[in-house]
């Protein structure tokens, strides 16, 4: 029953439903969990997720009006900026019931809760097509790969002729998976169900779906500078971050 709808929930909320709060301590005012862009390496985190934000949005080439699906939004930070920079209308959707709250109070403090619908809703259940733009940021990791066709392919059905996907994920090398271990660290206690697959994988996945695969743009260096930024947040605020979340669990996302 890997990847059922429930149990995508289930694991969701394992990894994100463990207080806004904790979150903003390491993630920083960006509320952004995928990895940052550093345009200038004189920027700092905030700029260099906002940077990303921006990344994405010009491969999409939004412009104003167009209607944009955000797979996986978090806490709405692409939403936001697609709403406010670019004036797309947008539709985040995520598992996680805290995000989506979070996310929800963002956009009408931002004043573009007219411009954003966030929703707590799986991606299969997305139905309301066609949609100029999609962007799936950080969200694929969770899909699994006996998923991915299905995954694709519903992207695909919602998209209007032209329209494109940016689909933003952690790739492995090639070669068969490590063997799935209840007792692996990541597995059991961070990222429970996560599967990574090689980015020929993914394409093959893509393609199969109908999609022509016009741009591939690895940020591994960028990965490896965003998360010594996310680790010496919550060094920094060691302290905060046990009292929002637990010690245990302070304690696992600094090994992670």
């Amino acid at each position: 029953n890997r990847h059922s709808k429930n149990r995508d929930a289930n694991a969701i909320a394992h990894h994100y439903d463990v207080g806004n709060d904790f979150y903003e301590l390491v993630l920083g005012e960006s509320m952004t969990y995928s990895c940052a862009y550093w345009e200038q390496p004189s920027f700092d985190l905030s700029r260099a997720q906002f940077a990303k934000c921006d990344l994405v949005a010009r491969k999409l080439g939004l412009t104003d009006g167009m209607r944009v699906l955000d797979v996986g939004c978090g806490w709405g930070t692409f939403a936001l900026h697609a709403a406010q920079t670019y004036g797309a209308h947008v539709v985040g959707v995520t598992l996680s019931r805290q995000q989506a709250e979070d996310a929800r109070k963002r956009m009408v403090d931002e004043g573009v809760a007219d411009l954003v619908e966030i929703r707590v809703q799986d991606y299969r259940d997305v139905t309301d097509g066609p949609y100029d733009a999609i962007s799936s940021i950080g969200m694929a990791e969770h899909v699994g790969l006996a998923m991915l066709p299905v995954y694709a392919a519903d992207l695909f059905a919602l998209l209007r002729p032209q329209g494109r996907l940016l689909n933003h994920a952690i790739s492995r090398r090639p070669g068969e998976p490590g063997q799935f271990s209840k007792t692996s660290f990541i597995d059991r206690y961070v990222f429970p169900d996560g599967e990574l697959e090689p980015i020929a994988t993914m394409l093959e996945a893509i393609e199969g779906a109908g999609f022509e695969v016009r741009d591939v743009e690895s940020l591994r260096e960028h990965y490896g500078l965003t998360l010594r930024a996310w680790v010496a947040n919550l060094e920094r605020n060691w302290d905060a971050a046990v009292a929002a979340t637990s010690a245990a669990r302070a304690r696992i996302w600094r090994l992670y």
